[in-house]
């Protein structure tokens, strides 16, 4: 499904902790296509996510756990998360708020903004411009190549990831 602007929703597909970086790889995956699209994301905002994703309950809200109670609150919805760019081996995200007719889009780290999606069960979008700037990964197709998949993401940095791009379309191999 498309998105306004030249996007396309996505899904968590996978989230795969790092033990020796200190670091997540959580991978997005096209909805309705193969693309896949790793974001590497720090230890705590994993946690959070991957809490909520095994529907964990902890006895006092966390911090986006607290953000989405605020936004209730307030009688503001978080519409969407897009992932709108990608420089320097770093993504960009947006977090798209309604409250009432008005619509705010507010920068936030990818991390930030999936951690509050999957609380509020809002859509994730990822930019055409992102699509094509990122190195091309096929999903796997079946539970073998799924976790041999997770098994390589163990073995990469994320300046692994990015080593021979340039601002254009990414290089397939």
């Amino acid at each position: 499904m498309k998105a306004d602007g030249g996007y396309k929703e996505a899904k968590i597909f996978s989230l795969v902790l790092i033990p020796l970086l200190g670091q997540y790889v959580l991978t997005l995956e096209e909805t309705g296509g193969q693309r896949l699209v790793p974001i590497w994301i720090g230890v705590n905002e994993g946690n959070a996510i991957g809490l909520k994703l095994q529907d964990e309950q902890l006895p006092r809200p966390m911090t986006h756990d607290l953000m989405n109670n605020i936004f209730k609150t307030l009688g503001v919805k978080v519409d969407r998360v897009m992932i709108s760019d990608l420089r320097d081996g770093t993504y960009y995200a947006v977090i798209s708020l309604m409250a009432g007719t008005r619509r705010y889009e507010i920068d936030a780290r990818p991390s930030d903004a999936m951690a509050l999606a999957v609380r509020t069960e809002t859509p994730i979008f990822v930019g055409e411009k992102v699509l094509k700037k990122c190195p091309v990964i096929m999903k796997p197709i079946s539970e073998d190549e799924v976790e041999k998949f997770k098994q390589n993401l163990q073995n990469l940095k994320p300046e692994d990831f990015f080593k021979g791009l340039d601002s254009g379309p990414a290089a397939q191999g």
